[in-house]
């Protein structure tokens, strides 16, 4: 035995490794086929030992031969194996494999759910997290099913390495089984504030992605997501949210108005490129959707448009320090990256395609504020990236009206000429055509230039839009009467020169304007200068090389022409003339007749039979003019695209059914019957190809060969090879094939003779007359001298008729589209499901459980003992549940209580309980409710709960400071979960209990009435104190963070102030500029005088009197804000700073400069923070004794009820409530440095109030409580 182990150690040590079978690969590129099978077989044999090891190598190499393309799904068990193992090593290599080659068709799937539960439920971080990883790889439903309870017990993990990845997870397994969404959903919402940024972002990403396809879910999100927004520092994050945003928008109005002061802010603040984009993105829709509902959007507009310059502009300059800022959070070397060129070329390019993207949906609202860019779209005309030029030309389609189409079209014309490859060239050339035709010829006042511009695009070599061009001049030519005349002579000259359009023959060329060059010069060809001329022109030779279509429209128009000849020349009485052209006719036609297009064919032979009947009159001197004009007399009107659509189905008529008998099954497979008298085309040209093959051999293509030889020798008109004689090594290599094609340079524009540019001169002589009318207003001096020159006073030369097209009758026009909506396939579909809605007792995660075997006749004794067993515990569930009955009853007595017993709340709160709750708990509310009432009691109040937390917040008046007061509810999922169970639990012993209870219902109602809104307003000062505040008491008189800075005649400032909890001993000043003045105030620049404790953040190199310039300007009567940070060493202390904005108004005439004092003043309040607390954590805080320093103030009455005073100082002062019982509250708030500070709120007898303050630091704490004192009386 031990030889036998001694024997396979060795046999193992000569194995190749995966390394040996990448550099087996390598060497052998000649039969590289041949050595991978020869490794496959040995792999086979290496997979049939017992030794783990030699199997997670065998497997390693299966799973890079998968990477080949190689199948390795026969190896699917052996994968399972490895995955099996205990150790690390090999388990890693078998999750590896399996998320490469598992699918959800993979039938040994159906193994792997116990053993995949067991790796996640190891004590070991790893062996979880290649779990959940390899999970993600091959989720199918049956394992979403089964494993979606381990995966959510993961969520509450300790270690934020499982929670990070447990919760992306969640997202597949909500796409393969929805119904673990709704069970699920309270845990995920809690993981948006999990301590760890990791897991906060993993839980963005999910909730962001089920949005994506179905918002509407999620509004209730909206307060939750507007603090990660306003509060995280991680780029990536507010990306996602900021798009989250963007959808939820249009669904709730009033949200837009919340989310325009915090983006506008990010706008200001961020030098993410990536970042900005979004948050302008988000803004437009949101100004979009409030259009109506915003009077001052202009200037969000003006900033929104701004930014997308400079980004578009400076995308190659600034993209080094916007790669690193948007990295920084992750901590991530770019160093390689930014050394190489190619990304960063990359980056700026995607950057400027989003500005021209951004710049787009704003043109569909504002398009005045895109107008005044175009100088910077047609700069990207000329950008080396074609997706940008193409971005641009989208943006040009939009910002067209009628003083500037002329000047766009030119350019874009010589932006063509220049342009390399037919592609781009195309799109340009149909960017100007729908330019220019949009809206029924909306904007073209002058339909001369246009056809002009439609004659020079012919000039486009190896275009693919000749159809285009073609259907433009029929259009133009039949809408706008006034314009035959002119259409009809450009035509005769594409006419003259069609020998060089038709030399482009392909179908949809620039040949295709040949089409309509012949229809309109024969349809309105009374307007030709010389008929018989256009004539000849048509029936030249060149002409049989069009395609066909082309040609017969040549043959119908060729025989208009002749009919309005025959009408001139017999009324001038030119009877020969009239015998030249007819015998022209007859000449020329026989050309056509031999035509392989079969329409050509017949309208030849028509018309020709027809020229030679005529001709027989004529040679008898009959006047045949008004016959030949009358089979063309009447005008063609277009028929409508629906026409078709809309013609009613007549009576009796069944277009389904079929018109002859249907064809039998076996029809196919009579074809070899059906080819019996006609050949076989692919049959007889193998046949001759294998005889040719059997024919010639080498004998015989020699004897070829050397004839061929001796005839080109003999050949005077045969030109030799110069150089060495005959039978040379030189003659030998000389081949055909090996002769280079030389590429023939053709961006020369093709030059057409009589076509010259003429749309440049329509727009010298619109420049002119727009000069002449501008000297005109300006010599008048009227009072409207300064209304700028809208585009109704363009001057209209030529008049569209716009003609739907003829309908059949009874047909009315209808623009009926479907709606679009999700796709059947698409998961998502499955996850439109309502959230807010509570728990059901049957919405629960399949738990494991064992299998129950019906009993047989010996065990059935034995189940009756269980039974009996099971009643048991019931009794005991029953006992222990009025026991909790009685304690709760008895801490409800101890709360109602005169409050005079406890000196101070503070106090009390240390001999409570930790966990307590304020609450009833489900048996409590057993005892005083019917039966029926605790279902609707538990469903109603958390169904409108999240409605009525959204409309209240979305009601606030200072969405930031509303956001931070907020304090999320800790235990959702818990009292969901445990709401869910208490409900199944006793339903049958409330039914039991109604049927006795009957008589008690009224007084039952009537204590619960009583009890409900004691118990809603613990619920509620418990959760969050500030909101639920102003729902209790009075309305509260509007509140805002924002004090009066300083204000003169020209400007007004107000400010508030900011913190971040990274950033200890950062401040930031949020200062709304006003402008008061009817003039533009510019340069504005903002100075603090630095003091010992507290400086300005400034730019780099700047001194201490060097003010921060603002970036942006002030028009009349418009506001803006911008941001300036200090840094702050110790924050006890309130600090007064002197500060001086100087600005100049500018004027027609001159520029003054102004400058206006102003003192600063940032209390101790405002680096404090409102952080949720409990009430034991809260308790343990005050007997840890560290908070040594107390400190206690008096309100005196002032005759304001005790909610509005506890809501001021919780506005003011960033306070938090912890509890609240009757007229005395708990508070809780941290410093950006970590001081804790602890209020007891108190309503005394006399109305007076008094707060008691406990802290660490007693300058700090004094200060902010006179602080308190002022802004709460």
């Amino acid at each position: 035995m031990a030889l036998k182990k001694v024997k396979g150690s060795l046999e193992r040590v000569f194995d190749k490794n995966l390394h040996d079978l990448v550099r087996g690969i390598r060497n052998h590129k000649d039969d590289e086929a041949k050595f991978i099978a020869q490794c496959i077989d040995e792999i086979k044999q290496e997979l049939r030992q017992d030794n783990i090891a030699v199997k997670a190598n065998a497997v390693a190499k299966l799973t890079y031969l998968q990477m080949l393309g190689y199948d390795i799904s026969w190896a699917a068990f052996n994968v399972i194996e490895v995955m099996s193992s205990n150790k690390f090593t090999f388990k890693r290599i078998g999750y590896l494999a399996a998320s490469q080659s598992f699918h959800e068709e993979t039938e040994v799937l159906m193994l792997t759910t116990n053993m995949i539960r067991k790796d996640l439920s190891s004590q070991n971080q790893y062996d979880a997290a290649i779990a959940l990883n390899g999970l993600s790889c091959f989720m199918t439903p049956d394992l979403a099913r089964d494993l979606a309870n381990d995966v959510m017990t993961l969520m509450t993990s300790t270690r934020p390495y499982i929670r990070k990845r447990a919760v992306l997870i969640m997202y597949k397994i909500f796409l393969k089984f929805p119904e673990a969404l709704r069970p699920a959903f309270p845990r995920l919402k809690e993981k948006l504030e999990d301590p760890d940024p990791g897991v906060q972002s993993a839980a963005v990403n999910v909730i962001c992605e089920l949005a994506r396809k179905n918002p509407k879910n999620y509004l209730s999100l909206a307060p939750v997501f507007f603090k990660l927004m306003t509060s995280s520092t991680n780029n990536w994050v507010l990306i996602k949210i900021i798009k989250l945003f963007g959808a939820l928008t249009p669904l709730e109005p009033r949200l837009g108005k919340k989310l325009i002061e915090p983006l506008t802010n990010l706008i200001h603040s961020t030098s993410a490129m990536s970042l900005l984009y979004e948050c302008i993105n988000t803004v437009i829709a949101v100004l979009i959707s409030l259009s109506s509902g915003m009077p001052n959007h202009n200037a969000s507009i003006q900033l929104c448009v701004q930014k997308l310059r400079i980004l578009i502009e400076d995308s190659d300059q600034n993209y080094e320090g916007t790669f690193q800022e948007n990295h920084a959070s992750d901590g991530q070397s770019q160093q390689s990256l930014i050394s190489d060129g190619s990304p960063s070329s990359q980056q700026s390019a995607s950057m400027k395609y989003l500005g021209l993207l951004a710049m787009s949906k704003i043109l569909k609202t504002h398009p005045k504020s895109v107008q005044a860019h175009k100088d910077l779209i047609l700069q990207c005309l000329d950008d080396k990236d074609e997706s940008i030029r193409l971005r641009a030309l989208d943006l040009l389609y939009g910002m067209v009206s009628k003083k500037n189409l002329m000047e766009i079209v030119r350019k874009l014309m010589i932006h063509m000429d220049k342009a390399e490859g037919s592609m781009y060239r195309d799109e340009l050339l149909s960017k100007i055509v729908q330019i220019c035709s949009q809206n029924n010829y909306q904007y073209i006042t002058n339909f001369e230039w246009y056809v002009s511009v439609l004659v020079e695009l012919t000039r486009v070599e190896g275009t693919r839009h000749g159809s285009v061009i073609a259907s433009q001049m029929l259009d133009v030519a039949i809408r706008v009467k006034a314009i035959r005349a002119f259409a009809v002579e450009q035509m005769a000259q594409l006419l003259e020169n069609s020998h060089i359009v038709a030399s482009s023959a392909q179908r949809n060329g620039i040949c295709e304007v040949l089409y309509a060059a012949a229809w309109i010069a024969g349809e309105f060809s009374e307007h030709l200068r010389d008929p018989k001329g256009t004539l000849e022109d048509m029936l030249r030779q060149k002409v049989t090389s069009l395609p066909g279509h082309i040609q017969a429209v040549f043959v119908q128009n060729i025989m208009k022409l002749y009919a309005a000849i025959l009408v001139k020349y017999e009324e001038d009485e030119d009877n020969d003339g009239i015998r030249e052209v007819s015998d022209l006719l007859v000449e020329k036609l026989p050309m056509f007749v031999q035509s392989g297009d079969l329409e050509v064919q017949e309208r030849a032979c028509c018309i020709l039979q027809l020229m030679k009947y005529v001709k027989k009159l004529q040679d008898k001197d009959v006047s045949c003019a008004d016959e030949v004009s009358a089979l063309f007399a009447g005008e063609l009107n277009p028929v409508a695209p629906k026409a078709q659509r809309k013609v009613a189905v007549p009576e009796g008529l069944d277009l389904d059914k079929w018109i002859n008998d249907p064809p039998s099954e076996s029809s196919d497979e009579e074809g070899p019957a059906n080819s019996l008298f006609i050949p076989d085309d692919s049959r007889m040209m193998n046949e001759s190809l294998t005889r040719q093959v059997e024919e010639l051999s080498d004998d015989e293509l020699e004897r070829r060969r050397e004839a061929r030889r001796a005839e080109t020798q003999n050949n005077p008109h045969y030109l030799k090879l110069g150089g060495p004689a005959k039978g040379s090594k030189y003659q030998e290599v000389v081949n055909v094939e090996d002769i280079p094609v030389a590429n023939i340079d053709l961006s020369v524009p093709l030059y057409v003779p009589g076509t010259k540019r003429l749309s440049d001169k329509y727009l010298e002589a619109e420049r002119q007359a727009r000069k002449r009318e501008k000297k005109r207003r300006h010599g008048k001096k009227s009072k409207r001298r300064h209304k700028s020159e809208s585009e109704e006073d363009m001057p209209v030369v030529h008049k569209v008729d716009i003609m739907g097209g003829e309908m059949p009758e009874g047909a009315t026009e209808s623009g009926d589209e479907g709606n679009q909506e999700l796709d059947d396939n698409d998961p998502h579909k499955l996850l439109d499901i309502d959230l807010d809605r509570p728990l059901e007792a049957d919405e629960k995660l399949p738990v494991r459980t064992h299998r129950i075997v019906s009993p047989s006749a010996e065990e059935r004794p034995v189940e009756e003992k269980k039974k009996h067993h099971r009643k048991d515990k019931e009794k005991e569930k029953k006992k222990k549940e009025k026991e909790k009955k009685k304690s709760k009853k008895e801490k409800k007595r101890n709360k109602s209580g005169d409050d005079s017993a406890h000196p101070s709340l503070l106090i009390a709160t240390e001999l409570m309980s930790p966990g307590h709750e304020a609450i009833p708990s489900p048996g409590e509310e057993e005892e005083v409710v019917p039966p029926s009432a605790p279902v609707k009691k538990d469903s109603t109040p958390k169904k409108e709960e999240p409605k009525d937390d959204l409309d209240f917040w979305l009601s606030g008046q200072d969405a930031p400071v509303a956001v931070e007061v907020t304090a999320p509810e800790a235990g959702a999922a818990a009292d969901v979960d445990s709401d869910a169970e208490d409900t199944s639990r006793h339903k049958k012993k409330k039914e039991k209990k109604a049927k006795k209870e009957k008589k008690e219902k009224k007084d039952k109602k009537e204590k619960k009435k009583k009890s409900k809104a004691a118990d809603e307003d613990e619920e509620i000062g418990r959760r969050d104190g500030f909101e639920e505040l102003a729902s209790d008491a009075p309305a509260l008189p509007p509140m805002s963070s924002y004090r009066l800075l300083a204000e003169d005649s020209n400007i007004k400032m107000t400010y508030e102030t900011r913190v971040q909890p990274q950033q200890g001993q950062q401040l930031i000043v949020s200062v709304i500029f006003t402008s008061l003045a009817q003039e533009h105030l510019k340069s504005l620049e903002f100075n603090v005088m630095d003091s010992l404790n507290t400086k300005m953040d400034r730019l780099p190199g700047a001194t201490t009197h060097d003010g921060v310039p603002v970036p942006f300007q002030l028009p009349p009567n418009s506001f803006n804000e911008g941001q300036f940070a200090f840094q702050v060493q110790s924050i006890n202390v309130a600090q007064k700073l002197r500060g001086t904005l100087t600005y100049t108004i500018k004027t027609e005439e001159s520029s003054t400069s102004e400058k206006l004092d102003f003192k600063l003043y940032l209390p101790c309040t405002a680096f404090l923070i409102a952080t949720p607390c409990s009430s034991d954590a809260f308790a343990r805080l005050l007997q840890g004794g560290d908070l040594s320093s107390k400190y206690s103030i008096k309100l005196p009455n002032s005759g304001v009820p005790f909610s509005h005073i506890l809501a001021k100082v919780c506005f003011y002062g960033h306070f938090a409530i912890v509890e609240q019982i009757d007229q005395s509250a708990s508070l809780y708030s941290c410093s950006t440095q970590g001081h804790h500070i602890c209020l007891l709120v108190k309503a005394n007898g006399g109305g007076d109030v008094s707060i008691d303050g406990k802290c660490a630091d007693g300058s700090l704490l004094s200060n902010v409580m006179e602080e308190i004192k002022v802004t709460a009386s």
